[in-house]
């Protein structure tokens, strides 16, 4: 063997040390943040929910218990989702839009009501809301499509079809039960998929404009979205009424101080807070880990985030990188519009905070989503 076969043998072998440690650092980057948002959701929820679980239920470990079963469901997904081959969903992107799409339309036919909206299933003791899978299915659909037609989405014509079979028929469904903020999350990660897949610019300019209006009209057609902005303009003008829970969450962030008044001692919980445990429950982190434990929950999605964008950029190909992007968009897209709704930076959408609210469906698809992301990541070389 010659210094010459022995020396690019180890160079060899450097490289691809490297190429684990890398691969180990970026999964770290994803799953330890996750680990921990799972932890301090469990922690926050069995204190914000504890009041009205006992209310309702007589119980009130209630929410508590649901939320850790699914939970549980949730893991089982993420394990079978991390060894699902990604590249699986290229080939199965048209009947994961198609299963999505009738699960839209199944809630507004037989869907339940509940807070002036409808976007549940009932089957049989449990309930879903198939609006959360909505979010992966455009994703997944737009990231094959785009990729498949290649240099054709310039035509107009093989654009527009993909865009409005997935983000727009998706979007009107959604709006119809209302779910404003769900469509506008699913259009900011379909944007982010269309970019990255190289979609010309001119034609994403144009669907900005479009989503746009479509906003501007679905708020003046639902008199309660239009409340929402007039209470994110100024809350304290209508503090009992449309303006009460952002006024009550700002009286909870600002309770906590620096370093909160300890777990589980909530008073927001006690009835001050409607959806405490749900859409607010960054308010009750707030309040009892302080500004030390928000600013400790925001940076767990920022290093969520990088973790994906890192993963997006190693991947393997086009599709991959187009799919770990959406599903980051999604997730830390969502974490900015629930926290800036909470604190006052954003009008209030209705939207949970990822991995720490509760609800069965968003929990899973989420932990789901974080699967594929890892198959991506041990895909990269």
């Amino acid at each position: 063997m010659t210094v010459t076969s022995i020396t690019r043998k180890r160079a060899e072998q450097v490289a691809s040390e490297h190429e684990v440690l890398t691969r180990r650092r970026s999964l770290a980057l994803l799953l330890a943040p996750v680990a921990l948002l799972l932890l301090i959701g469990l922690g926050a929820l069995l204190s914000a929910s504890s009041v009205e679980a006992l209310e309702r239920f007589g119980d009130s470990l209630y929410y508590f218990r649901r939320q850790t079963m699914w939970l549980g469901a949730g893991l089982i997904a993420l394990v079978i989702s991390a060894r699902v081959p990604y590249r699986l969903y290229q080939r199965w992107a048209i009947p994961i839009l198609a299963v999505s799409l009738i699960g839209l339309v199944s809630v507004l036919l037989v869907g339940i009501v509940g807070g002036g909206s409808r976007r549940w299933l009932a089957i049989g003791p449990v309930t879903i809301q198939p609006s959360e899978f909505s979010k992966f299915a455009v994703i997944v659909f737009l990231s094959a499509v785009m990729i498949r037609k290649g240099d054709r989405a310039n035509d107009y014509r093989h654009f527009f079809g993909p865009v409005i079979a997935s983000v727009g028929i998706s979007g009107l469904l959604l709006l119809s039960q209302p779910d404003l903020g769900t469509a506008m999350m699913l259009s900011f990660a379909a944007l982010a998929v269309l970019l990255v897949s190289g979609a010309p610019l001119r034609y994403v300019g144009g669907l900005i404009a479009a989503g746009s209006l479509v906003v501007l009209i679905s708020v003046w057609r639902f008199s309660y979205q239009f409340d929402r902005i007039m209470a994110f303009v100024d809350p304290f003008a209508d503090a009992t009424g449309d303006g009460y829970q952002p006024v009550q969450a700002m009286y909870a962030l600002g309770t906590g101080g620096w370093f909160g008044i300890g777990l589980g001692e909530s008073r927001a919980r006690w009835a001050y807070l409607p959806e405490a445990h749900t859409d607010f429950i960054f308010a009750i982190i707030g309040e009892e880990m302080g500004l030390i434990g928000a600013l400790g929950v925001i940076l767990l999605f920022a290093t969520f985030t990088v973790g994906g964008i890192v993963i997006a950029i190693r991947a393997k190909d086009l599709f991959g990188r187009c799919l770990a992007v959406g599903i980051v968009a999604w997730i830390g897209g969502q974490a900015i519009i629930n926290i800036g709704a909470v604190t006052g930076a954003l009008p209030i959408t209705g939207i949970s905070l990822p991995f720490v609210s509760s609800g069965g469906s968003a929990l899973i698809v989420s932990l789901s989503a974080t699967g594929v992301l890892i198959n991506i990541a041990r895909s990269d070389s």
